[in-house]
C-alpha cells in the first residue's frame, strides 16, 4: 500500500489481474476530486486519475532493486508527463502554492511638499460651497 508521507515522489506497482504496472505519485499534484488520486501510469505515459478505494489495496511498494529499476527506465518519461501535467493544471499548482500577497504600502505624503494643482481643486470645491451655502441663507430671509 502506497505511503506519500515518506518520500515526496512514491514508485509503487499496481497489481491486478490483468497484469502488473508501475505507478507514481507525487506529492505536488494538486488535488483530484473527492476520493479520487492522481497517479502516473507507467504502461500508458500518462497522469491517469484513479477511485483511491478502488485502487490503493492493489498498490504496493517497490524492493530497493526494483525501485532503482523503475526510475532507471520510467524517470525520463515520468518527467515530461509530470511537466504536462503540472502545466495543464498551473491554476491548482499556484493555488496549493500560493503565498500570500504583501499589502501594498500607502506612499508616505510630505505635509510640507504640495503642489499648485491640489490646492486649485481645495479652493473651488470651498468657494462653490460658500457660494451654494450664500443662496440657501438668501431664502430664509424672504417673507
Amino acid at each position: 500500500m502506497y505511503n506519500t508521507s515518506k518520500e515526496p515522489v512514491w514508485y509503487g506497482e499496481l497489481r491486478t489481474a490483468r497484469g502488473n504496472t508501475i505507478l507514481i505519485h507525487d506529492k505536488e499534484f494538486p488535488e483530484a476530486s473527492a476520493g479520487r488520486v492522481y497517479l502516473y501510469n507507467t504502461a500508458r505515459d500518462a497522469v491517469i486519475e484513479y477511485a483511491e478505494d478502488i485502487v490503493k489495496v492493489n498498490l504496493h511498494d517497490l524492493t530497493d532493486e526494483e525501485l532503482k529499476a523503475a526510475k532507471a527506465e520510467y524517470d525520463a518519461n515520468w518527467l515530461v508527463a509530470r511537466a504536462e501535467f503540472m502545466q495543464r493544471h498551473a491554476g491548482w499548482v499556484e493555488a496549493i502554492h500560493a503565498k500570500p500577497a504583501p499589502v501594498p504600502k500607502k506612499p508616505k505624503v510630505d505635509p510640507e511638499v504640495s503642489t499648485d494643482d491640489d490646492d486649485d481643486d481645495v479652493e473651488l470645491e470651498v468657494d462653490s460651497l460658500d457660494d451654494d451655502f450664500d443662496d440657501w441663507s438668501d431664502d430664509d430671509d424672504r417673507p
